[in-house]
């Protein structure tokens, strides 16, 4: 299904969220050209050697111990589910403009993936500002992360402090005893 309308037209109840296949109708499997030209290790053939190093301030995250954030790194690794977000909250008045080069990015394969919340989903989650989250395949590969987190700042304007969460802090089955304040919804891996 493509859709040519912006988030903040969406206002059909349960449809929360806008993924660029929407728009691109390319589905994510598609977009295997990202990770020779960005150089990243496809999730699969990532191995313990790529463990990321873990930064014990956590770059002013939510206070966890080291020892938590490296047992979802494996955990991460152990289930292959190493993609994750760069967060980006926009009001509705400078949502859709963000949102569209977003999708041009994803398209051109500069950016991995991306979702935004429509008004029906800040409705219903009752937020007055709408979710860009723009995703990598693989967190490990902080080139990566920090590359499109450059591209975001230099290119689509987002100079505010953001957060990158690895998806492996909401996988279904992770419940609280074991990774804590990870879980929580502010935590990060990544702040910048």
């Amino acid at each position: 299904m493509v859709t040519d309308r912006a988030p903040t037209e969406i206002d059909e109840a349960g449809w929360h969220w806008l993924r660029v296949k929407h728009v691109t109708g390319f589905p994510r499997n598609a977009r295997d050209g990202y990770f020779p030209s960005h150089g990243v290790t496809r999730p699969a053939a990532t191995t313990e050697a790529d463990l990321p190093a873990v930064d014990e301030d956590r770059d002013g995250a939510l206070p966890v111990d080291a020892e938590t954030v490296a047992d979802a790194d494996r955990l991460a690794l152990e289930t292959t589910y190493l993609s994750g977000k760069w967060l980006i909250e926009r009001p509705p008045e400078a949502v859709d403009d963000l949102w569209e080069a977003v999708v041009e990015d994803v398209a051109a394969e500069r950016f991995w993936d991306a979702k935004v919340s429509t008004r029906a989903g800040c409705e219903a989650f009752g937020e007055t500002e709408h979710a860009v989250l723009v995703f990598t395949p693989n967190y490990f590969d902080r080139e990566d992360v920090d590359r499109v987190r450059r591209r975001l700042r230099e290119v689509h304007g987002v100079t505010e402090a953001i957060r990158y969460r690895p998806d492996v802090y909401t996988l279904d089955g992770v419940h609280r005893e074991t990774l804590g304040e990870l879980t929580d919804s502010e935590a990060s891996r990544f702040r910048d």
